[in-house]
């Protein structure tokens, strides 16, 4: 499960730097690695990135509801 959580994380990570390429300088990197956007290999990295996301959702609910979030604010 801990293996999960890193490569969802990284997938995350790699997808939100992607998106500031995109909006700072109009450079799609994952496209430009796996041959444009429509290419097999850019899907998968886009639909992986996008399911990392809603996988991260469980641990920040989870955070949520026991309070987690509220005690990192204090430090």
């Amino acid at each position: 499960m801990k293996a999960l959580n890193l490569i969802t994380l990284l997938l995350i990570i790699i997808g939100g730097i992607n998106w500031l390429l995109v909006g700072a300088f109009q450079f799609d990197l994952v496209a430009a690695l796996f041959g444009g956007q429509d290419a097999a290999l850019a899907r998968i990295v886009y639909i992986l990135v996008g399911l990392s996301a809603l996988y991260q959702l469980v641990p920040f609910f989870r955070a949520m509801s026991v309070g987690e979030v509220h005690s990192e604010r204090g430090h």
